[in-house]
């Protein structure tokens, strides 16, 4: 099985692209071919499910991309159960305090690193060494979306085995009592000043991004940058349709 090189990259110190929006395995391999690091499947708030991963992730290995999967829960058992099926990275929500982080960290990875479940799955095949290799390529974030999470991140940055700490705006603005208005300024500076953190850290951070925001979230340092395909269509096809009802009048 082709390397998955995302995890090797941000270890690298570079920064990856990844990206979201309504995936088939086809729409995942043609989308993989424009070069993203990573495709998002959404198994917390989508239709993305077990049987899903296999196809999808599959997509995603014929182009050397990372297939990163949302999960519902922090849960040890869903983490396994989601690289089992292929996933090559695992997103966790509402990671809040340390032991949630350690117990995340401590799931995804084989021993001596964790307590990862044994079993192999269809990234093993062809595989030598394949428990070794796991540990060196399975990409571990979690989401920083919650006001206990702010509060509680300089613990949370201490865990070795979380790759990617993602500040997520929406449900951290609901936290701080801005439901529905990431854009508020109290909410901003609390996003850039966890961004800071984690970067000063030395750890490596990242947040969802527009075409609007992306060069300033770089110069914080964000290097694990994630945005959706969605707009980028709906912007397309609203162009289009103005276009066209221009020629109409």
């Amino acid at each position: 099985m082709a390397e998955v090189a995302m995890r090797r990259k941000l270890l690298e110190g570079k920064t990856v692209s990844v990206i979201s929006g309504h995936h088939s395995p086809d729409m995942t391999e043609y989308l993989a071919q424009f070069g993203a690091d990573g495709i998002w499947f959404e198994g917390e708030h989508g239709p993305v499910d077990w049987d899903d991963i296999g196809d999808l992730s599959r997509a995603c290995d014929l182009w050397g991309v990372a297939s990163i999967v949302r999960i519902s829960a922090g849960e040890p058992w869903m983490i396994t159960r989601a690289l089992d099926r292929g996933a090559s990275g695992i997103v966790v929500p509402h990671v809040c305090t340390a032991e949630a982080a350690r117990q995340v960290g401590e799931a995804a990875r084989f021993g001596p690193l964790g307590l990862r479940g044994m079993f192999s799955g269809r990234r093993s095949y062809g595989v030598k060494n394949y428990f070794q290799k796991a540990n060196e390529e399975v990409l571990v974030t979690v989401l920083i979306e919650e006001i206990e999470a702010i509060r509680n991140l300089d613990e949370i940055l201490k865990e070795e085995r979380i790759d990617v700490f993602f500040v997520a705006p929406s449900d951290l603005a609901q936290t701080m009592g801005h439901t529905g208005h990431h854009e508020h300024p109290e909410v901003q500076e609390t996003i850039d000043g966890a961004i800071r953190k984690i970067v000063s850290a030395g750890r490596i951070a990242g947040t969802l991004v527009n075409d609007a925001s992306r060069e300033r979230y770089l110069d914080l340092g964000v290097r694990f940058v994630f945005t959706s395909w969605l707009p980028w269509v709906a912007q397309g096809l609203t162009t289009l349709q103005s276009a066209i009802a221009a020629r109409n009048r």
